[in-house]
């Protein structure tokens, strides 16, 4: 059986992290504390023992940004010598504008639940980039906010990417399904978005208000009716943002069909499947598609349309594209 003095560290909770015992034994400071929680091992179950972990994870990481950030990079005086690297913690806590022992109990692991606000003042205050700071809240258990993504722009290789898939329709959206760049094979195929108004080049509206868009769709209740639940998955992530609150007006006002199926609250994770087409100089067309998320916390998506031997809709993309 452990002894008081092997469960606790340099402070309450630290030599704990390890056992995944923080969350409970970092509140402790005496032997009667101790045994006022009775099988505190056995009785822990496994959904107490996960966020144990994800928290003494957040206070490993928020220590090797402190202890790896040296007082001139953080704007500060190197002041006396110090014994160990980086800064201390009352210099984060000050940088941060909270409290020095609110933040000790961000690292030694406890339950305090940052708030997204102080959260990205810690990742100010502790220089992280962009990579770090998503890490920092999901390890937070919050969602980063939208100013941290890198939104709508388009890397160059994104678009050569795009280029290169000469054979296979293809786009990437937004996390508003906004489409912000697509190929020369996806404008054959589903006509240029270019030719589009900014506002309606979205792929809800595209779906719900656009007329000749619903008309290439074969299937158009089934496939409109599963976009929406997907979509719906996507805006929990954003509701009362006013871009989605935006384009949610503009689908109430131009689709019944939007209107009559909204509240429903139907929703579905991002599928891949057979879109059929009737294209309008080609006639039955079949592509499967797939989605792919970036990587980069911008909730942006690729989509591929690969033509399918049925319908010859690989001869007839091709016609598409030399014509």
């Amino acid at each position: 059986m452990l002894r008081h003095d092997e469960l606790l560290g340099d402070e309450p909770g630290e030599r704990l992290s390890a056992l995944g015992f923080e969350l409970i034994i970092g509140h402790t400071t005496n032997d009667k504390q101790l045994r006022d929680y009775p099988g505190i091992v056995t009785t822990m179950n496994r959904a107490d023992h996960t966020e144990t972990i994800r928290l003494a994870e957040l206070g490993a990481f928020l220590r090797s940004r402190r202890e790896s950030l040296s007082p001139a990079a953080a704007g500060l005086p190197p002041g006396m010598r110090r014994r160990t690297p980086g800064l201390r913690r009352e210099e984060v806590a000050m940088l941060a504008d909270i409290g020095t022992a609110w933040y000790t109990w961000l690292e030694q692991g406890r339950d305090v639940q940052a708030s997204s606000g102080v959260l990205s003042a810690l990742a100010g205050a502790l220089r992280l980039d962009g990579a770090e700071r998503r890490h920092l809240f999901a390890l937070a258990g919050r969602q980063a906010p939208d100013a941290v993504a890198p939104g709508n722009h388009i890397e160059a290789s994104l678009l050569r990417m795009l280029d290169n898939l000469r054979d296979q329709p293809a786009y990437i959206t937004g996390r508003r399904w906004d489409i912000l760049a697509w190929n020369r094979a996806a404008a054959a195929l589903f006509g240029d978005y270019a030719l589009l108004p900014h506002e309606d080049r979205n792929l809800l509206r595209m779906v719900f208000a656009n007329p000749a868009h619903r008309a290439l769709l074969a299937e158009w209740d089934d496939l409109a009716r599963a976009a929406l639940a997907m979509f719906r998955s996507d805006y929990g992530r954003h509701a009362g943002n006013p871009a989605f609150e935006q384009l949610l007006a503009s689908l109430n006002r131009d689709s019944a069909e939007f209107r009559a199926w909204w509240p429903r609250r139907e929703v579905l994770e991002p599928l891949s499947g057979i879109k059929l087409l009737n294209h309008p100089r080609q006639g039955r067309m079949s592509f499967e598609y797939s989605s792919f998320a970036l990587q980069d916390g911008s909730e942006r998506r690729l989509t591929l349309y690969t033509p399918l031997a049925d319908d010859d809709s690989a001869a007839k993309l091709a016609a598409l594209l030399s014509g």
